[in-house]
């Protein structure tokens, strides 16, 4: 399975250059690790240090702030590559030295929490840093690696165990289980927990819980509130930390004409079906259950957006909503132009464009994706 192609890889092939920091941001375990190793493998001729954050020893040495102890320890590598950068203290100042008096020298890191990791890096190698952010493997990923006719017949298993490498290819559905089981026990808040001083996961839990509940709807953070028994702000802050661990991600409402538009609220997806199941604890088979057109929009939804941040494809996101309940799931807003996408499991339902929507913006492109034609959406 190292034989999949990440899009991170051929982005860092097409990008490398010395005098830069290369920092691959991600969740944990979805492959940074293995892609770096696997990117470095073809520069074995050459001179490549790899270290852990989880190394004593190198954490002393890169937080120390000490140039010449730095420079001393670095000098003379082709490659440098820091896994798991985020647990160095002051690791933006060591990179920085290390990039200032090192110039001829590659230099890579991994980072599995990007609020923590950015605080720590961003200002200190400002002009100095190329950010790539990898995701669970992405349908063109296993597309290019298996073809088209795999991906469709394994569908129904994406959309309940999700795409994280491991789960992928493990070779039964326990063993798929198993292993988001784990990923949700043992990782998930793991960076929350232990970069933001957070006492135990199980607020946490249960606030995903709820929003794996919500999927295509918005959510109320006052409803939150009060369900789980902790401050609004709280809640707010709960919801930033498992985005910027790349748990879930935010879309807000789109509006240019109408009053009754809904702007305001937001709708929450997760960046992996696998995992959102696995919070429900719920891998039964689609024939069982009630939630599989959630499942299918936000598996739609995450997809087109792992396209366009891996291709760098620069759209605005949005959902649409009316007050009086005309809706569509998806629109992507560009240069003015907005394109409109209905997600649809069922393929005989029939959709039709709400009237308000088509009034307000006859020039919009509308397309319902189905099984069908879900492979062109997200390839």
């Amino acid at each position: 399975m190292n034989t999949i192609q990440r899009v991170v890889e051929e982005r860092l092939k097409n990008q490398f250059r010395k005098g830069k920091v290369h920092v691959v941001y991600g969740a944990r375990r979805v492959g940074k690790t293995t892609m770096l190793t696997h990117f470095l493998s073809a520069v074995s001729s050459l001179k490549v240090y790899s270290g852990t954050g989880d190394d004593i020893q190198l954490r002393d040495i890169l937080s120390s702030e000490n140039k010449t102890l730095i420079t001393s320890v670095f000098k003379g590598y082709d490659y440098i590559f820091i896994d798991e950068a985020q647990r160095i203290p002051n690791i933006g100042w060591g990179l920085k030295i290390l990039v200032d008096a090192l110039p001829d020298v590659i230099i890579l890191a991994t980072g599995s929490s990007a609020f923590d990791l950015s605080k720590k890096v961003g200002e200190p190698l400002t002009g100095r840093q190329l950010v790539y952010q990898m995701y669970p493997f992405s349908v063109a990923e296993l597309e290019a690696y298996s073809g088209r006719m795999e991906v469709y017949e394994n569908l129904k298993i994406y959309l309940v165990y999700g795409m994280y490498p491991e789960v992928v290819i493990a070779e039964n559905q326990q063993e798929k289980q198993d292993y988001l089981l784990q990923l949700r026990n043992s990782y998930l808040y793991k960076d929350i927990l232990e970069l933001e001083n957070i006492k135990n996961s199980s607020k946490l839990n249960d606030l995903l819980k709820l929003i794996a509940y919500q999927i295509g709807h918005e959510v109320s953070l006052n409803e939150l509130s009060n369900q789980l028994g902790i401050a609004k702000q709280t809640v707010e802050r709960y919801l930033d930390l498992l985005e910027k661990s790349f748990i879930i991600f935010k879309v807000s409402g789109y509006s240019a004409n109408l009053r009754k538009e809904i702007t305001k609220s937001s709708r929450y997806y997760f960046w992996d079906n696998g995992v959102r199941n696995a919070i429900i604890q719920n891998f039964n088979d689609l024939s069982s259950r009630m939630d599989t057109g959630m499942m299918w929009e936000n598996y739609c939804v995450s997809e087109r957006m792992k396209k366009q941040r891996n291709h760098h494809v620069l759209f605005n996101n949005y959902f649409w909503r009316t007050y009086d309940q005309q809706e569509i799931d998806m629109i992507e807003e560009i240069g003015g132009e907005l394109y409109a996408f209905e997600f649809k499991w069922n393929e005989s339902k029939k959709v039709n464009v709400p009237a308000a929507f088509r009034k307000a913006y006859p020039n919009a492109v509308f397309e319902t994706i189905t099984p069908k034609n879900f492979l062109e959406f997200v390839l």
